[in-house]
Protein backbone atom coordinates (compact mmCIF):
# COMPACT_ATOMS: atom_id res chain seq x y z
CA UNK A 1 0.00 0.00 0.00
CA UNK A 2 2.77 2.45 0.98
CA UNK A 3 4.75 1.41 -2.08
CA UNK A 4 1.86 2.23 -4.43
CA UNK A 5 1.07 5.49 -2.60
CA UNK A 6 4.69 6.69 -2.59
CA UNK A 7 6.36 5.30 -5.70
CA UNK A 8 3.64 5.21 -8.35
CA UNK A 9 3.02 9.01 -8.45
CA UNK A 10 6.77 9.73 -8.61
CA UNK A 11 7.31 7.29 -11.48
CA UNK A 12 4.20 8.53 -13.32
CA UNK A 13 5.17 12.22 -13.05
CA UNK A 14 8.71 11.37 -14.14
CA UNK A 15 7.45 9.65 -17.27
CA UNK A 16 4.98 12.44 -18.09
CA UNK A 17 7.69 15.09 -17.78
CA UNK A 18 9.91 12.93 -19.94
CA UNK A 19 7.38 13.25 -22.76
CA UNK A 20 8.12 17.00 -22.91
CA UNK A 21 11.47 16.30 -24.46
CA UNK A 22 10.24 14.09 -27.30
CA UNK A 23 9.22 16.77 -29.80
CA UNK A 24 12.34 18.92 -29.31
CA UNK A 25 14.92 16.12 -29.55
CA UNK A 26 16.45 15.97 -33.01
CA UNK A 27 20.20 16.54 -32.62
CA UNK A 28 23.14 15.31 -30.57
CA UNK A 29 23.07 18.42 -28.41
CA UNK A 30 19.31 18.02 -27.89
CA UNK A 31 19.91 14.58 -26.42
CA UNK A 32 23.11 15.25 -24.43
CA UNK A 33 23.02 18.98 -23.49
CA UNK A 34 19.42 20.15 -24.24
CA UNK A 35 20.62 22.44 -27.09
CA UNK A 36 22.55 24.60 -24.53
CA UNK A 37 19.52 26.74 -23.76
CA UNK A 38 18.85 25.97 -20.09
CA UNK A 39 18.58 29.06 -17.82
CA UNK A 40 20.81 29.30 -14.69
CA UNK A 41 17.89 28.95 -12.23
CA UNK A 42 16.42 25.89 -13.94
CA UNK A 43 19.88 24.44 -14.44
CA UNK A 44 20.92 24.94 -10.80
CA UNK A 45 17.70 23.28 -9.61
CA UNK A 46 18.41 20.38 -11.99
CA UNK A 47 22.04 20.12 -10.81
CA UNK A 48 20.86 20.14 -7.18
CA UNK A 49 18.16 17.56 -7.89
CA UNK A 50 20.71 15.36 -9.63
CA UNK A 51 23.26 15.80 -6.87
CA UNK A 52 20.90 14.94 -4.00
CA UNK A 53 21.25 11.22 -4.49
CA UNK A 54 20.36 8.32 -2.24
CA UNK A 55 23.66 8.98 -0.47
CA UNK A 56 22.43 12.48 0.43
CA UNK A 57 18.71 11.93 1.03
CA UNK A 58 19.18 8.78 3.12
CA UNK A 59 22.90 8.10 3.42
CA UNK A 60 24.02 11.17 5.39
CA UNK A 61 21.46 10.57 8.15
CA UNK A 62 22.40 6.87 8.14
CA UNK A 63 26.08 7.75 8.52
CA UNK A 64 25.26 10.02 11.47
CA UNK A 65 23.39 7.13 13.16
CA UNK A 66 26.30 4.76 12.59
CA UNK A 67 29.42 6.94 12.78
CA UNK A 68 28.32 10.00 14.76
CA UNK A 69 28.18 13.75 14.21
CA UNK A 70 31.51 13.74 12.35
CA UNK A 71 29.67 12.25 9.34
CA UNK A 72 28.35 15.75 8.63
CA UNK A 73 31.72 16.48 6.98
CA UNK A 74 30.39 14.56 3.96
CA UNK A 75 27.78 17.22 3.00
CA UNK A 76 30.35 19.94 3.76
CA UNK A 77 32.62 18.40 1.14
CA UNK A 78 29.77 17.79 -1.33
CA UNK A 79 28.73 21.45 -1.25
CA UNK A 80 32.20 23.00 -1.03
CA UNK A 81 33.18 21.14 -4.20
CA UNK A 82 30.92 23.46 -6.19
CA UNK A 83 32.93 26.48 -5.01
CA UNK A 84 36.09 24.93 -6.47
CA UNK A 85 34.16 24.07 -9.62
CA UNK A 86 32.85 27.64 -9.83
CA UNK A 87 36.35 29.11 -9.54
CA UNK A 88 38.29 26.69 -11.76
CA UNK A 89 36.16 24.73 -14.20
CA UNK A 90 32.57 25.85 -14.88
CA UNK A 91 32.96 28.74 -17.32
CA UNK A 92 36.05 27.47 -19.27
CA UNK A 93 34.42 24.08 -19.78
CA UNK A 94 31.31 25.71 -21.24
CA UNK A 95 33.41 27.95 -23.50
CA UNK A 96 35.20 24.89 -24.90
CA UNK A 97 32.02 23.91 -26.75
CA UNK A 98 32.46 20.22 -25.87
CA UNK A 99 29.53 17.93 -25.17
CA UNK A 100 31.32 15.56 -22.76
CA UNK A 101 34.55 15.38 -20.76
CA UNK A 102 36.11 12.99 -23.34
CA UNK A 103 35.12 15.55 -26.02
CA UNK A 104 37.09 18.22 -24.16
CA UNK A 105 40.06 15.92 -23.58
CA UNK A 106 40.46 15.07 -27.26
CA UNK A 107 39.84 18.60 -28.46
CA UNK A 108 42.32 20.15 -26.01
CA UNK A 109 45.16 17.73 -26.84
CA UNK A 110 44.06 16.12 -30.16
CA UNK A 111 44.46 12.60 -28.80
CA UNK A 112 41.87 9.89 -29.62
CA UNK A 113 43.60 7.62 -27.09
CA UNK A 114 43.01 10.16 -24.32
CA UNK A 115 39.37 10.39 -25.39
CA UNK A 116 38.88 6.63 -25.05
CA UNK A 117 40.67 6.56 -21.70
CA UNK A 118 38.44 9.39 -20.44
CA UNK A 119 35.36 7.48 -21.63
CA UNK A 120 36.48 4.42 -19.64
CA UNK A 121 36.91 6.61 -16.55
CA UNK A 122 33.36 7.95 -17.09
CA UNK A 123 32.02 4.39 -17.12
CA UNK A 124 33.92 3.48 -13.92
CA UNK A 125 32.63 6.56 -12.06
CA UNK A 126 29.09 6.03 -13.35
CA UNK A 127 29.11 2.39 -12.27
CA UNK A 128 30.33 3.19 -8.74
CA UNK A 129 27.72 5.94 -8.42
CA UNK A 130 24.76 4.17 -10.08
CA UNK A 131 24.83 0.81 -8.32
CA UNK A 132 24.20 2.38 -4.86
CA UNK A 133 21.23 4.33 -6.26
CA UNK A 134 19.49 1.23 -7.60
CA UNK A 135 20.55 -0.81 -4.57
CA UNK A 136 19.01 1.69 -2.15
CA UNK A 137 15.80 1.79 -4.19
CA UNK A 138 15.45 -1.95 -3.70
CA UNK A 139 16.41 -1.77 -0.02
CA UNK A 140 13.94 1.01 0.85
CA UNK A 141 10.99 -0.70 -0.84
CA UNK A 142 11.86 -4.00 0.85
CA UNK A 143 11.94 -2.33 4.29
CA UNK A 144 8.95 0.00 3.91
CA UNK A 145 6.67 -1.95 1.60
CA UNK A 146 7.87 -5.50 2.36
CA UNK A 147 8.53 -5.96 -1.37
CA UNK A 148 11.27 -8.28 -2.66
CA UNK A 149 14.58 -6.44 -3.03
CA UNK A 150 14.61 -6.82 -6.81
CA UNK A 151 11.29 -4.98 -7.28
CA UNK A 152 12.69 -1.56 -6.36
CA UNK A 153 15.82 -2.15 -8.46
CA UNK A 154 13.83 -3.09 -11.56
CA UNK A 155 11.32 -0.22 -11.14
CA UNK A 156 14.18 2.30 -10.87
CA UNK A 157 15.93 0.88 -13.96
CA UNK A 158 12.74 0.85 -16.06
CA UNK A 159 11.68 4.41 -15.10
CA UNK A 160 15.13 5.85 -15.82
CA UNK A 161 15.63 4.16 -19.18
CA UNK A 162 12.12 4.98 -20.48
CA UNK A 163 12.40 8.66 -19.46
CA UNK A 164 15.80 9.09 -21.14
CA UNK A 165 14.83 7.23 -24.30
CA UNK A 166 11.83 9.55 -24.64
CA UNK A 167 13.37 12.92 -23.83
CA UNK A 168 17.15 12.78 -23.27
CA UNK A 169 18.79 15.66 -21.37
CA UNK A 170 15.82 18.00 -21.84
CA UNK A 171 13.51 15.56 -20.07
CA UNK A 172 16.16 14.87 -17.43
CA UNK A 173 16.50 18.61 -16.76
CA UNK A 174 12.79 19.15 -16.17
CA UNK A 175 12.53 15.99 -14.05
CA UNK A 176 15.56 16.82 -11.90
CA UNK A 177 14.49 20.45 -11.35
CA UNK A 178 10.99 19.38 -10.34
CA UNK A 179 12.31 16.62 -8.10
CA UNK A 180 14.73 18.93 -6.28
CA UNK A 181 11.91 21.12 -4.93
CA UNK A 182 9.82 17.97 -4.40
CA UNK A 183 12.60 16.39 -2.31
CA UNK A 184 13.26 19.62 -0.43
CA UNK A 185 9.59 19.82 0.60
CA UNK A 186 9.39 16.13 1.50
CA UNK A 187 12.57 16.37 3.60
CA UNK A 188 11.73 19.54 5.55
CA UNK A 189 8.06 18.93 6.41
CA UNK A 190 8.56 15.44 7.98
CA UNK A 191 11.62 16.74 9.88
CA UNK A 192 9.55 19.51 11.49
CA UNK A 193 6.72 17.04 12.20
CA UNK A 194 9.12 14.58 13.85
CA UNK A 195 10.61 17.29 16.08
CA UNK A 196 7.15 18.32 17.28
CA UNK A 197 5.96 14.74 17.86
CA UNK A 198 8.87 13.04 19.62
CA UNK A 199 8.47 14.89 22.92
CA UNK A 200 11.01 16.65 25.16
CA UNK A 201 12.62 13.43 26.48
CA UNK A 202 13.62 12.17 23.03
CA UNK A 203 14.87 15.62 22.04
CA UNK A 204 16.97 15.72 25.20
CA UNK A 205 18.40 12.24 24.49
CA UNK A 206 19.14 13.24 20.89
CA UNK A 207 21.21 16.22 22.04
CA UNK A 208 22.89 14.29 24.88
CA UNK A 209 23.46 10.80 23.43
CA UNK A 210 23.75 7.72 25.60
CA UNK A 211 25.29 4.54 24.20
CA UNK A 212 22.80 2.03 22.78
CA UNK A 213 23.10 -0.84 25.26
CA UNK A 214 19.53 -2.15 25.85
CA UNK A 215 16.35 -2.63 23.84
CA UNK A 216 13.59 -0.35 25.16
CA UNK A 217 10.86 -2.48 23.59
CA UNK A 218 10.47 -5.73 21.67
CA UNK A 219 12.57 -5.05 18.54
CA UNK A 220 12.47 -7.02 15.30
CA UNK A 221 15.72 -7.09 13.28
CA UNK A 222 16.14 -8.68 9.86
CA UNK A 223 19.75 -9.50 8.99
CA UNK A 224 19.85 -9.14 5.20
CA UNK A 225 23.58 -9.94 5.08
CA UNK A 226 25.72 -12.24 7.27
CA UNK A 227 27.12 -10.43 10.33
CA UNK A 228 29.17 -11.23 13.42
CA UNK A 229 27.72 -10.00 16.72
CA UNK A 230 29.42 -9.80 20.12
CA UNK A 231 26.78 -11.02 22.55
CA UNK A 232 26.94 -9.61 26.14
CA UNK A 233 25.81 -11.53 29.22
CA UNK A 234 22.02 -11.68 29.63
CA UNK A 235 21.13 -11.23 25.93
CA UNK A 236 18.10 -13.15 24.70
CA UNK A 237 15.66 -13.72 21.82
CA UNK A 238 11.88 -13.82 21.82
CA UNK A 239 10.58 -16.90 20.04
CA UNK A 240 7.44 -16.85 17.83
CA UNK A 241 5.41 -18.44 20.66
CA UNK A 242 6.38 -15.58 23.00
CA UNK A 243 8.93 -17.43 25.13
CA UNK A 244 12.36 -15.88 25.78
CA UNK A 245 15.49 -17.89 24.88
CA UNK A 246 18.89 -16.84 26.34
CA UNK A 247 21.77 -16.28 23.91
CA UNK A 248 25.21 -17.72 24.74
CA UNK A 249 27.80 -15.05 25.54
CA UNK A 250 30.52 -14.42 22.94
CA UNK A 251 30.58 -14.21 19.15
CA UNK A 252 27.39 -15.05 17.23
CA UNK A 253 27.53 -15.63 13.46
CA UNK A 254 24.14 -14.58 12.07
CA UNK A 255 23.39 -15.83 8.54
CA UNK A 256 21.95 -13.45 5.94
CA UNK A 257 18.16 -13.44 5.69
CA UNK A 258 17.46 -14.36 9.33
CA UNK A 259 14.84 -12.36 11.25
CA UNK A 260 14.87 -12.27 15.07
CA UNK A 261 13.07 -10.40 17.86
CA UNK A 262 15.00 -9.07 20.84
CA UNK A 263 12.83 -8.73 23.98
CA UNK A 264 12.39 -5.43 25.82
CA UNK A 265 15.05 -4.84 28.46
CA UNK A 266 17.56 -7.32 26.99
CA UNK A 267 21.18 -6.15 26.49
CA UNK A 268 21.92 -5.20 22.86
CA UNK A 269 24.71 -7.10 21.07
CA UNK A 270 27.53 -5.11 19.47
CA UNK A 271 28.46 -5.36 15.81
CA UNK A 272 31.99 -6.78 15.70
CA UNK A 273 34.52 -4.01 15.09
CA UNK A 274 31.96 -1.20 15.38
CA UNK A 275 31.07 1.23 18.15
CA UNK A 276 27.38 1.30 19.06
CA UNK A 277 25.43 4.51 18.27
CA UNK A 278 25.88 7.06 21.03
CA UNK A 279 29.07 5.39 22.28
CA UNK A 280 32.23 7.22 23.34
CA UNK A 281 33.15 9.86 20.81
CA UNK A 282 29.83 9.72 18.93
CA UNK A 283 29.53 13.51 19.21
CA UNK A 284 33.14 14.19 18.27
CA UNK A 285 33.48 16.93 15.63
CA UNK A 286 35.82 14.87 13.43
CA UNK A 287 35.22 11.58 11.62
CA UNK A 288 37.20 8.64 13.03
CA UNK A 289 37.09 6.24 10.08
CA UNK A 290 37.35 2.54 10.89
CA UNK A 291 37.93 3.46 14.56
CA UNK A 292 41.64 3.88 13.77
CA UNK A 293 42.31 6.73 16.17
CA UNK A 294 43.27 9.26 13.46
CA UNK A 295 40.14 11.47 13.23
CA UNK A 296 41.88 14.45 11.61
CA UNK A 297 43.38 12.33 8.83
CA UNK A 298 40.05 10.55 8.31
CA UNK A 299 38.16 13.84 8.02
CA UNK A 300 40.70 15.36 5.62
CA UNK A 301 40.55 12.22 3.47
CA UNK A 302 36.77 12.47 3.14
CA UNK A 303 36.95 16.21 2.40
CA UNK A 304 39.62 15.71 -0.28
CA UNK A 305 37.57 13.00 -1.99
CA UNK A 306 34.24 14.83 -1.90
CA UNK A 307 35.50 18.35 -2.75
CA UNK A 308 37.90 17.42 -5.55
CA UNK A 309 35.63 14.61 -6.74
CA UNK A 310 32.73 17.00 -7.25
CA UNK A 311 34.92 18.95 -9.68
CA UNK A 312 35.41 15.82 -11.78
CA UNK A 313 31.98 14.18 -11.75
CA UNK A 314 31.08 13.73 -15.43
CA UNK A 315 27.30 14.00 -15.01
CA UNK A 316 27.70 17.31 -13.14
CA UNK A 317 30.17 18.65 -15.72
CA UNK A 318 27.80 17.75 -18.54
CA UNK A 319 25.14 19.90 -16.85
CA UNK A 320 27.31 23.02 -17.28
CA UNK A 321 27.43 22.35 -21.01
CA UNK A 322 23.67 22.99 -21.11
CA UNK A 323 24.22 26.68 -20.18
CA UNK A 324 24.03 29.27 -22.99
CA UNK A 325 27.52 30.66 -22.15
CA UNK A 326 30.31 30.75 -19.56
CA UNK A 327 28.71 33.48 -17.46
CA UNK A 328 25.49 31.44 -17.18
CA UNK A 329 27.57 28.41 -16.16
CA UNK A 330 29.10 30.42 -13.29
CA UNK A 331 25.68 31.65 -12.18
CA UNK A 332 24.47 28.07 -12.22
CA UNK A 333 27.30 27.04 -9.87
CA UNK A 334 26.55 29.92 -7.44
CA UNK A 335 22.83 29.12 -7.30
CA UNK A 336 23.61 25.43 -6.84
CA UNK A 337 25.71 26.14 -3.74
CA UNK A 338 22.81 28.14 -2.26
CA UNK A 339 20.19 25.46 -2.99
CA UNK A 340 22.33 22.59 -1.65
CA UNK A 341 23.14 24.57 1.50
CA UNK A 342 19.42 24.82 2.31
CA UNK A 343 18.92 21.06 1.89
CA UNK A 344 21.92 20.05 3.99
CA UNK A 345 20.57 21.93 7.02
CA UNK A 346 18.25 18.96 7.75
CA UNK A 347 20.00 15.53 7.54
CA UNK A 348 21.44 15.91 11.06
CA UNK A 349 17.89 16.09 12.48
CA UNK A 350 17.10 12.64 11.08
CA UNK A 351 20.51 11.36 12.22
CA UNK A 352 20.27 12.37 15.89
CA UNK A 353 16.63 11.25 16.15
CA UNK A 354 17.52 7.97 14.46
CA UNK A 355 20.18 7.28 17.08
CA UNK A 356 17.52 7.48 19.79
CA UNK A 357 14.56 5.86 18.01
CA UNK A 358 16.03 3.26 15.60
CA UNK A 359 19.60 2.55 16.82
CA UNK A 360 19.11 -1.20 16.22
CA UNK A 361 19.35 -0.62 12.45
CA UNK A 362 23.13 -0.58 12.79
CA UNK A 363 23.02 -4.28 13.80
CA UNK A 364 21.70 -5.28 10.38
CA UNK A 365 23.68 -2.67 8.42
CA UNK A 366 20.45 -0.92 7.35
CA UNK A 367 21.12 2.57 8.74
CA UNK A 368 20.45 3.91 5.23
CA UNK A 369 16.76 3.30 5.95
CA UNK A 370 16.70 5.29 9.22
CA UNK A 371 15.00 8.29 7.56
CA UNK A 372 12.00 6.30 6.28
CA UNK A 373 11.81 4.18 9.46
CA UNK A 374 11.44 7.15 11.85
CA UNK A 375 7.76 8.18 11.31
CA UNK A 376 6.45 4.70 12.22
CA UNK A 377 8.48 4.81 15.45
CA UNK A 378 6.87 8.12 16.43
CA UNK A 379 3.28 7.44 15.37
CA UNK A 380 1.91 3.97 14.58
CA UNK A 381 -1.31 5.44 13.21
CA UNK A 382 -2.33 7.16 10.00
CA UNK A 383 0.05 10.10 10.35
CA UNK A 384 3.04 7.80 10.74
CA UNK A 385 2.01 5.90 7.61
CA UNK A 386 1.43 9.17 5.74
CA UNK A 387 4.86 10.61 6.51
CA UNK A 388 6.54 7.27 5.82
CA UNK A 389 4.94 7.42 2.38
CA UNK A 390 6.13 10.99 1.83
CA UNK A 391 9.73 10.17 2.75
CA UNK A 392 9.66 7.04 0.61
CA UNK A 393 8.44 9.14 -2.32
CA UNK A 394 11.25 11.64 -1.72
CA UNK A 395 13.81 8.87 -1.50
CA UNK A 396 12.61 7.32 -4.76
CA UNK A 397 12.73 10.72 -6.42
CA UNK A 398 16.37 10.95 -5.26
CA UNK A 399 17.21 7.62 -6.89
CA UNK A 400 15.56 8.61 -10.16
CA UNK A 401 16.97 12.16 -10.42
CA UNK A 402 20.58 11.05 -9.87
CA UNK A 403 20.25 7.94 -11.99
CA UNK A 404 18.92 9.96 -14.95
CA UNK A 405 22.10 12.00 -15.20
CA UNK A 406 24.41 9.05 -14.62
CA UNK A 407 22.77 6.74 -17.15
CA UNK A 408 22.78 9.61 -19.66
CA UNK A 409 26.50 10.27 -19.20
CA UNK A 410 27.31 6.54 -19.34
CA UNK A 411 25.35 6.06 -22.55
CA UNK A 412 27.07 9.15 -23.98
CA UNK A 413 30.46 7.62 -23.16
CA UNK A 414 29.50 4.42 -24.96
CA UNK A 415 27.70 5.75 -28.03
CA UNK A 416 29.34 9.16 -28.44
CA UNK A 417 32.92 8.66 -27.19
CA UNK A 418 33.81 4.97 -27.59
CA UNK A 419 31.65 3.87 -30.55
CA UNK A 420 30.35 6.89 -32.50
CA UNK A 421 26.71 6.56 -33.40
CA UNK A 422 23.46 8.42 -33.91
CA UNK A 423 20.26 8.95 -32.00
CA UNK A 424 19.15 5.33 -32.29
CA UNK A 425 22.47 4.05 -30.94
CA UNK A 426 22.29 6.49 -28.03
CA UNK A 427 18.84 5.21 -27.10
CA UNK A 428 20.03 1.61 -27.33
CA UNK A 429 23.02 2.54 -25.14
CA UNK A 430 20.65 4.03 -22.53
CA UNK A 431 18.68 0.77 -22.29
CA UNK A 432 21.88 -1.29 -22.27
CA UNK A 433 23.52 0.81 -19.54
CA UNK A 434 20.40 0.68 -17.33
CA UNK A 435 20.17 -3.10 -17.79
CA UNK A 436 23.80 -3.64 -16.82
CA UNK A 437 23.42 -1.49 -13.70
CA UNK A 438 20.28 -3.41 -12.67
CA UNK A 439 22.20 -6.70 -13.02
CA UNK A 440 25.08 -5.28 -10.94
CA UNK A 441 22.74 -3.87 -8.26
CA UNK A 442 20.84 -7.14 -7.70
CA UNK A 443 23.72 -8.88 -5.86
CA UNK A 444 25.06 -5.64 -4.34
CA UNK A 445 22.61 -5.17 -1.46
CA UNK A 446 25.34 -5.95 1.12
CA UNK A 447 27.49 -2.98 0.01
CA UNK A 448 27.29 0.30 1.89
CA UNK A 449 25.84 3.03 -0.36
CA UNK A 450 27.99 5.76 1.18
CA UNK A 451 31.17 3.75 0.64
CA UNK A 452 30.53 3.10 -3.05
CA UNK A 453 29.56 6.71 -3.74
CA UNK A 454 32.69 7.97 -1.96
CA UNK A 455 34.75 5.64 -4.14
CA UNK A 456 33.14 7.22 -7.21
CA UNK A 457 34.12 10.66 -5.92
CA UNK A 458 37.68 9.46 -5.28
CA UNK A 459 38.12 8.11 -8.83
CA UNK A 460 36.82 11.42 -10.22
CA UNK A 461 39.21 13.36 -7.97
CA UNK A 462 42.24 11.29 -9.00
CA UNK A 463 41.55 11.37 -12.75
CA UNK A 464 39.36 14.19 -14.11
CA UNK A 465 40.27 16.78 -11.48
CA UNK A 466 43.98 16.91 -12.54
CA UNK A 467 43.08 16.62 -16.23
CA UNK A 468 40.60 19.51 -16.11
CA UNK A 469 42.60 21.82 -13.83
CA UNK A 470 45.84 21.43 -15.80
CA UNK A 471 44.06 21.27 -19.16
CA UNK A 472 42.29 24.56 -18.46
CA UNK A 473 45.00 26.46 -16.56
CA UNK A 474 48.38 25.14 -17.79
CA UNK A 475 49.43 25.45 -21.40
CA UNK A 476 52.35 23.06 -20.85
CA UNK A 477 50.16 19.94 -20.56
CA UNK A 478 51.07 17.29 -23.15
CA UNK A 479 49.37 14.15 -24.43
CA UNK A 480 51.82 11.73 -22.70
CA UNK A 481 51.48 13.70 -19.49
CA UNK A 482 47.67 13.61 -19.55
CA UNK A 483 47.57 9.90 -20.44
CA UNK A 484 50.06 9.02 -17.70
CA UNK A 485 48.37 11.09 -15.01
CA UNK A 486 44.84 9.80 -15.70
CA UNK A 487 46.09 6.20 -15.88
CA UNK A 488 48.03 6.47 -12.62
CA UNK A 489 45.09 8.13 -10.85
CA UNK A 490 42.68 5.46 -12.07
CA UNK A 491 44.95 2.56 -11.11
CA UNK A 492 45.87 4.05 -7.72
CA UNK A 493 42.28 4.73 -6.63
CA UNK A 494 40.69 1.52 -7.95
CA UNK A 495 43.66 -0.55 -6.78
CA UNK A 496 43.26 0.76 -3.21
CA UNK A 497 39.54 -0.04 -3.24
CA UNK A 498 40.14 -3.55 -4.57
CA UNK A 499 42.75 -4.20 -1.89
CA UNK A 500 40.31 -2.95 0.77
CA UNK A 501 37.74 -5.58 -0.28
CA UNK A 502 40.19 -8.33 0.75
CA UNK A 503 40.44 -6.81 4.25
CA UNK A 504 44.26 -6.71 4.53
CA UNK A 505 45.71 -6.83 8.09
CA UNK A 506 46.54 -3.12 8.34
CA UNK A 507 45.52 -0.56 10.94
CA UNK A 508 45.99 3.08 11.91
CA UNK A 509 46.76 5.72 9.30
CA UNK A 510 47.61 3.10 6.68
CA UNK A 511 44.06 1.66 6.91
CA UNK A 512 42.60 5.14 6.34
CA UNK A 513 44.80 5.86 3.32
CA UNK A 514 43.81 2.49 1.85
CA UNK A 515 40.07 2.98 2.36
CA UNK A 516 40.16 6.68 1.36
CA UNK A 517 43.10 7.08 -1.05
CA UNK A 518 42.30 10.62 -2.23
CA UNK A 519 45.00 12.34 -0.05
CA UNK A 520 47.79 10.53 -1.92
CA UNK A 521 46.17 9.44 -5.21
CA UNK A 522 45.23 12.99 -6.28
CA UNK A 523 48.68 14.57 -5.66
CA UNK A 524 50.27 11.54 -7.33
CA UNK A 525 48.16 12.01 -10.48
CA UNK A 526 48.96 15.77 -10.55
CA UNK A 527 52.69 15.08 -10.09
CA UNK A 528 52.86 12.42 -12.81
CA UNK A 529 50.92 14.64 -15.22
CA UNK A 530 53.25 17.61 -14.62
CA UNK A 531 56.57 15.71 -14.58
CA UNK A 532 55.84 13.72 -17.76
CA UNK A 533 54.63 16.88 -19.53
CA UNK A 534 57.86 18.70 -18.63
CA UNK A 535 59.77 16.16 -20.73
CA UNK A 536 57.72 16.95 -23.83
CA UNK A 537 56.42 19.90 -25.83
CA UNK A 538 52.85 21.17 -25.59
CA UNK A 539 50.69 21.31 -28.75
CA UNK A 540 51.39 24.41 -30.91
CA UNK A 541 47.84 25.64 -30.38
CA UNK A 542 48.05 25.49 -26.56
CA UNK A 543 48.37 29.27 -26.05
CA UNK A 544 45.44 30.00 -28.38
CA UNK A 545 43.37 27.35 -26.61
CA UNK A 546 44.08 29.04 -23.26
CA UNK A 547 42.78 32.34 -24.63
CA UNK A 548 39.69 30.69 -26.00
CA UNK A 549 38.90 28.99 -22.67
CA UNK A 550 39.34 32.11 -20.53
CA UNK A 551 38.25 35.09 -22.66
CA UNK A 552 34.67 36.22 -22.22
CA UNK A 553 32.47 35.13 -25.13
CA UNK A 554 31.40 38.69 -25.95
CA UNK A 555 35.02 39.87 -26.02
CA UNK A 556 36.44 37.28 -28.36
CA UNK A 557 33.41 37.47 -30.60
CA UNK A 558 34.63 40.96 -31.59
CA UNK A 559 37.81 39.54 -33.07
CA UNK A 560 36.44 36.37 -34.57
CA UNK A 561 34.30 35.58 -37.53
CA UNK A 562 30.79 36.21 -36.31
CA UNK A 563 29.27 33.52 -38.42
CA UNK A 564 31.86 31.00 -37.32
CA UNK A 565 31.50 31.91 -33.64
CA UNK A 566 27.73 31.61 -33.78
CA UNK A 567 28.10 28.10 -35.11
CA UNK A 568 28.30 25.90 -32.06
CA UNK A 569 29.04 22.23 -31.90
CA UNK A 570 25.88 21.87 -29.89
CA UNK A 571 23.79 22.68 -32.94
CA UNK A 572 25.34 20.13 -35.23
CA UNK A 573 23.00 17.56 -36.72
CA UNK A 574 22.81 13.96 -35.68
CA UNK A 575 24.24 12.92 -39.01
CA UNK A 576 27.54 14.66 -38.21
CA UNK A 577 30.18 12.17 -37.23
CA UNK A 578 31.92 12.41 -33.90
CA UNK A 579 35.35 12.90 -35.48
CA UNK A 580 34.20 15.97 -37.38
CA UNK A 581 32.60 17.30 -34.23
CA UNK A 582 35.90 17.03 -32.37
CA UNK A 583 37.69 18.79 -35.23
CA UNK A 584 35.23 21.65 -34.92
CA UNK A 585 35.91 21.92 -31.19
CA UNK A 586 39.64 21.91 -31.87
CA UNK A 587 39.29 24.64 -34.50
CA UNK A 588 37.19 26.61 -32.03
CA UNK A 589 39.88 26.34 -29.37
CA UNK A 590 42.71 27.41 -31.68
CA UNK A 591 40.86 30.03 -33.72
Amino acid sequence: MITAFAVAPVVLVTLLIGLRGVAAMRTTSDFLVASRRVSPLLNSAAVSGEYLSAASFLGVAGLVVKDGIGALWYPVGFTAGYIAMLALVAAPMRRSGALTVPDFAEARLASPALRKLAAVVVLVISGLYLVPQFRTAGLVLSVVGEQPYWVGVVIAGAAVSITLVLGGMRAATYVQAFQFFFKLLLFIVPAVWLLTQVGPQVREEALHPVEFTHFHQDTAVTFRVPVTLEVPPGAALREPDGTVTPLPEGEWQVPGGRAVVFPAGAPAPDLAGETAPGGPGWQRPLLDLEETGYPLLGTLSVLAATMLGTMGLPHVLMRFHTSPDGRAARRTAVLTVALLSVFYLFPWIYGVLGRVLVPHLYLSGATDTAVVALPAQVDTGAWGTFFTGLLTAGAFAAFLATSLGLVLVASGAISHDLVPGGLRQLRVAVVGAATVVVLLALPAFSFDAGTLVTWGFTVAAATFCPLLVLGIWWRGLTVPGALSGVTVGLLASTGAFTLTLFEPPVSGWLAILLAQPAPWAVPLAFAVMIVVSLFGRPPPWAAAAMLRLHLDENRHSLIADRHAVARDLGHSSWSARRSSAVRRITRRLVR
